[in-house]
């Protein structure tokens, strides 16, 4: 059955046309669509022979919340959601100052092999469609009550391995007549697909483009994050600074800190070599616990003197706030117990 949330605007127009119904009706069912509707029964404006017609050959898509913890420290609201196919997927929910945060996913599992990543555990198993990206933003808004006003795609799976549906979903959440959360309030994170950094480029979206860098040489990357064996380092700050040139935006990079493996002062210093042409902000991430994994975090000390290193060689830096340390907030690891 087809998916309507998988159109665009322009197509899901262009679809109803086909089945003779007239252009206004797209943006009422656009509308209807992103209110979290779980039928055509619930859209009042939409005629029963225009229902019928839709039910014969498209279904609302929905989905269910297999998992559900709320953190008693920060109000973090971690979900496990089940696709209709019965696979699972992970999104976090994050409060800030200025409003609710979603962290999404983009596939089911995931293919880049990262070694300090719960989400890669068990592989790649699909794509998401865009319905079911933007499903996640719906149905966790619908369950909070709340408007969730930014997203990070930063959960289970690699944005730019699953590249049209993500520009998909990007194009739709932005809709005016559907959820319409401004590009800036949106960030998109890769490990580093860097054929596809420079099509993004081309969509000329603003959006924040995040790289997980999470090492300062070939040698250590080559270690903890196998794309790196595909595009080198020099090969990605190239990516990156066409970017840059070809957008405005600046890029924000993603620094895992492990200790023993990433976190000296003689990497600091890499580091700040690496990006400082990029005038890039850096964001530091205390690694996370991964049963699969021995990679520590150091003490709050040696956090603090990395950070002040790097900021010392006049680079813009911050130290992530761990949110949801109560209930697994991090990506991939209430899925992992599934596997």
């Amino acid at each position: 059955m087809i998916d309507l949330k998988d159109f665009e605007y322009d197509e899901l127009t262009e679809f109803l046309a086909e089945i003779g119904e007239p252009k206004y009706r797209s943006g009422q069912i656009f509308e209807w669509l992103h209110k979290g509707v779980e039928s055509y029964g619930e859209m009042t404006n939409i005629s029963k022979a225009t229902k019928k017609k839709l039910e014969e050959i498209s279904a609302v898509s929905t989905l269910k919340i297999r998992e559900k913890y709320v953190s008693k420290i920060d109000g973090t609201v971690k979900y496990l959601f089940e696709l209709p196919d019965g696979n699972c997927i992970e999104s976090v929910v994050m409060r800030y100052h200025h409003g609710l945060t979603i962290c999404i996913s983009s596939q089911v599992g995931c293919r880049m092999g990262c070694r300090f990543c719960a989400s890669t555990i068990g592989g790649l198993y699909r794509n998401l469609a865009p319905g079911e990206i933007i499903n996640q933003v719906i149905f966790a808004q619908k369950d909070l009550g709340e408007r969730i006003s930014n997203i990070v795609m930063m959960g289970i799976g690699e944005p730019l391995d699953n590249f049209e549906n993500v520009v998909k979903f990007l194009h739709n959440v932005n809709h005016e007549k559907g959820l319409n959360i401004g590009y800036r309030h949106i960030t998109v994170s890769t490990c580093g697909v860097v054929p596809v950094i420079y099509e993004l480029a081309k969509e000329n979206l603003p959006i924040t483009l995040t790289i997980s860098l999470h090492a300062p040489n070939d040698e250590i990357r080559d270690g903890i994050m196998p794309v790196n064996h595909k595009w080198k380092i020099s090969e990605l700050m190239e990516a990156c600074r066409a970017y840059l040139d070809a957008t405005g935006r600046r890029i924000s990079f993603e620094y895992s800190l492990i200790h023993g493996v990433n976190d000296s002062m003689e990497n600091a210093d890499e580091l700040s070599r690496l990006v400082k042409s990029l005038h890039a902000h850096v964001n530091l991430i205390p690694v996370n616990k991964v049963e699969e994994r021995s990679y520590t975090k150091g003490t709050n000390e040696e956090i603090y003197a990395f950070s002040e290193r790097l900021s010392k060689n006049g680079i813009n830096v911050t130290v992530r706030r761990e949110l949801g340390s109560d209930i697994a907030a991090s990506c991939g690891q209430l899925r992992k117990k599934l596997l």
